[in-house]
């Protein structure tokens, strides 16, 4: 069971849609960085195959076998931070953007937790037990880091987000979005500009989630799904899907929620590494419009 938040708004859907924006870079990323050791052209070849695709089935059915050799390959070498974040990033986002069936997404989005934990103790032993820390300790360590941190941070924080969504259905899981909210902030902090503005789009999520009588901050939401937009150069179209689903259906905005889904509709899929993710914004920003007089 999923944690309502608005209407007809879950934490589940709304983080596994959140991951599909990293799931083309951080993936392919990953898979580049594991295959180039056996060739950097096949590496090379895979990532434009995959970030330039349309067939978000392919990609689906694709991802599978990676899984398997990543296995393999952590078992080779359990204490390499670059590996374990790869792999946490690939599992993070296979598991948030396809898997459906509740206990096999809370296996993967476990061990990509724990793999990114891994990687980031390794990467800097502040980041050590970030997940047994009480918070004021876990703050603390975030606030030693610097722009050298940034990569490591957020793949922790996005593979968290996952963890989350997987068990949503315990409100004590739900209660650790505020250590993902503080990872997102230090990256904004450090880097704002890491994954063309991602951790804006997160943090424009969790902002948007709850209405303001419970807690959310809508307008907070806004500034940062406008400066994702900017980051992106707006090109990644799944930033105003976001933008229109979660912030303008919570302000009962309609004139902005068509004219954004419009946008994203009248818009060019067909763009450089992110092909994919934008052909998925558009199948579900189509969904949104026709959803939308019944909406609102």
């Amino acid at each position: 069971m999923s944690i309502v938040l608005n209407k007809k708004v879950t934490i589940s859907n709304v983080v596994r849609h959140t991951l599909l924006v990293t799931l083309c870079i951080t993936t392919v990323a990953g898979c580049v960085t594991i295959v180039s050791k056996a060739g950097e052209k096949a590496g090379s070849n895979l990532a434009g195959a995959i970030l330039n695709s349309n067939d978000l089935e392919t990609i689906k059915a694709g991802t599978p076998a990676y899984l398997i050799l990543l296995d393999s390959l952590i078992q080779a070498e359990p204490n390499s931070s670059a590996l374990l974040s790869s792999a946490a990033q690939i599992v993070n986002a296979y598991a948030g953007a396809f898997v459906e069936e509740p206990e096999r997404a809370k296996i993967l989005s476990e061990k990509s937790l724990d793999y990114a934990a891994r990687a980031a103790c390794l990467h800097n032993k502040e980041l050590c037990s970030s997940r047994a820390k009480n918070f004021e300790a876990f703050k603390a360590s975030l606030s030693s880091l610097d722009s050298k941190d940034v990569s490591a941070i957020y793949t922790l924080g996005s593979s968290w987000a996952s963890w989350i969504q997987a068990n949503s259905d315990d409100w004590n899981s739900i209660a650790q979005m505020a250590r993902v909210q503080l990872i997102m902030e230090t990256v904004v902090k450090l880097d704002e500009q890491h994954d063309k503005g991602g951790a804006h789009l997160y943090l424009g999520t969790l902002a948007s989630l709850l209405p303001p009588a419970l807690g959310g901050k809508p307008e907070v939401g806004k500034r940062h799904f406008i400066r994702a937009i900017e980051l992106s150069e707006n090109k990644n179209l799944l930033v105003k899907t976001l933008y229109a689903e979660l912030y303008a259906r919570l302000v009962f905005d309609q004139e902005l929620h068509d004219r954004l889904l419009n946008e994203v509709l009248a818009s060019d899929a067909t763009t450089p590494d992110l092909t994919l993710i934008n052909t998925f914004a558009q199948k579900k920003a189509k969904k949104l419009l026709a959803e939308s007089n019944e909406y609102f």
